[in-house]
């Protein structure tokens, strides 16, 4: 007999619940010296010793064999093998799913503008793409073709001059899918390396691999670690945590579906968070009593076991309003609305990385296939920051041009504003623009 999940049991009305809830969402986020040590010894190899010290933390990390770092580019014909060995139905699931992840991004896009004020001054903003990024692809334990097309497809889509992706093939098992992704996401170069080895290399540039502006693209604790460390040369994404989703639902979802929508994110690791929130105490016990009937159907059944006992939840709330609230406090990065009117709640909600609507709107679908990308804030980072996309590829010059009019207004008050600053050469610098202006007067 399958032994019943012991799920945590929460309760909003609690007067030990902001406690309770503070622990269950508690992550250590501290840094791991050890792993920092190795870290930043591998990162000052690559610096110094550029493709050999990326050649040989790569064969005596990943187990690879090769004699230099050329061997481990994977070459554009092998690129196009992959796809045309794919089978019809994978074949055209990533052709989809890349499509439509191409056209909710090319709705991103920003414009360049300009404006001229009323004295002819000329303002505005010009966007231009990076020149060269970094995608870090997964490897190991799995590979994630999906990520291949959610990273490089908006950089893509940006403009970017040159995207290089990195993935780590440990014992030479290289995933076609991956390969394959790559091709059809339009990714220029592939290297097979991973680890903070391929941060180091893409950060620093080596004999082989050019230095890139911003590194994007998840991985694990050695590469949170080294995207931490090479951040402010380079530009880097975020440092993702775990997964995470929480589902407010109500009455009207169906507990089996909200069962295999909390397994979906509990199966990715054993850190993951799955919590489901509702007024509704009888559907959170037809759920707990679903999940348990479902998880000897799931292949990575511990996982998910150790997931949801170690860090899932079931919350029970007054109503849909504290609901909301306490998904804002949470700022997941999925929430699912499994309710019978989702966009009522849609304004009320302001921290979130990626908004599910309705019954038939499972977060699996924007893993793979909606369009928006799935790389995520976690950690309650989405109060600050943002879904990964094209404006991460993009950057903004200002436009300032003055006329001879504009320059004179402009420059009288700079120049009260610089000397009270006590910054005589800007003040100058402004009055020399104005006819006549003696500076001798207020030196």
């Amino acid at each position: 007999m399958t032994r019943p999940l012991q799920l945590a049991r929460l309760d909003a009305t609690s007067a030990s619940f902001d406690a309770d809830l503070d622990r269950l969402l508690f992550w250590d986020v501290s840094e791991d010296d050890g792993v920092n040590r190795i870290v930043r010894g591998i990162l000052d190899d690559v610096r110094n010793r550029g493709d050999q010290a990326v050649l040989e933390a790569t064969v005596r990390l990943d187990r690879v064999r090769a004699t230099s770092l050329a061997e481990l580019e994977v070459s554009p014909q092998r690129l196009d093998e992959a796809v045309a060995g794919l089978a019809t139905a994978e074949r055209e699931a990533l052709e989809h799913a890349a499509a439509r992840i191409r056209a909710f991004h090319e709705r991103q896009k920003s414009a360049s503008w300009q404006y001229r004020d009323e004295d002819g001054n000329l303002l505005g903003q010009q966007v231009t793409p990076l020149d060269r990024v970094g995608v870090y692809v997964p490897g190991g334990q799995a590979s994630y073709p999906s990520s291949v097309l959610m990273t490089v497809v908006p950089a893509r889509v940006a403009g970017v001059g040159e995207i290089i992706m990195t993935a780590p093939t440990p014992d030479d098992v290289i995933n076609p899918l991956v390969l394959a992704a790559a091709r059809l996401a339009g990714a220029d170069r592939v290297l097979r390396i991973g680890g903070a080895q391929a941060i180091g290399a893409l950060a620093y540039g080596t004999e082989s691999v050019p230095k890139v502006d911003k590194i994007v693209g998840p991985g694990g604790a050695f590469v949170a670690a080294a995207k931490r460390m090479v951040f402010g040369p380079v530009g880097i994404d975020m440092i993702a945590g775990p997964s995470e989703i929480l589902v407010i639902a109500d009455g009207s979802a169906d507990p089996e579906w909200l069962a295999l929508d909390l397994f979906s994110q509990a199966e990715h690791d054993e850190a993951a968070q799955a919590i489901l929130v509702s007024a509704d105490g009888d559907l959170l016990e037809a759920v707990h009593a679903a999940m348990t009937r479902l998880l000897p159907t799931q292949p990575r059944a511990d996982v998910i076991r150790a997931s949801l006992e170690g860090r899932g939840a079931l919350i029970r709330v007054a109503d849909l309003a504290t609901a909301v609230a306490l998904a804002n406090r949470v700022a997941p990065e999925h929430l699912e609305l499994a309710v019978a009117d989702p966009e009522r709640l849609l304004p009320e909600l302001r921290h979130a990385g990626a908004i599910f609507l309705g019954h038939h709107t499972p977060e699996a679908l924007g893993d793979y296939v909606a369009g928006p990308s799935h790389v995520l804030p976690t950690y309650g980072t989405a109060r600050f920051s943002s879904p990964l996309g094209v404006y991460d590829f993009e950057k903004r010059s200002s436009i300032i041009g003055c006329s001879a009019a504009g320059a004179e207004i402009l420059a009288r008050t700079a120049s009260t504003l610089a000397r009270s600053e006590g910054l005589v050469a800007h003040a100058e610098s402004a009055e020399v623009r104005i006819p006549g202006f003696d500076a001798n007067r207020v030196r």
